[in-house]
């Protein structure tokens, strides 16, 4: 199972076996790489995953865990 981590005023910290895939469903090489950063500052120059952007450009974002409220269903397909 992978981990995520959301990193106060930094990237996701993905821990575990995953697969990171474009948005045609292309899959990035990550070279066995079991932790990977991806970037949530939007400044990195190598998207999807940081590069320490958010350092230089001075994100911040502190995030706390929470219960998120149940889905609302789709309605029925006519």
């Amino acid at each position: 199972m992978a981990k995520i981590t959301v990193n106060n005023d930094g990237s996701l910290r993905v821990e575990g076996e995953v697969t990171i895939c474009d948005a045609e469903g292309k899959e990035f090489g990550l070279g066995g790489r079991m932790r990977i950063s991806l970037c949530r500052c939007g400044h990195s120059e190598d998207k999807p995953f940081c590069d320490g952007s958010h350092k230089r450009a001075g994100f911040q974002s502190q995030v706390q865990a929470r219960e998120l409220p149940p889905p609302v269903p789709k309605p029925p397909a006519a």
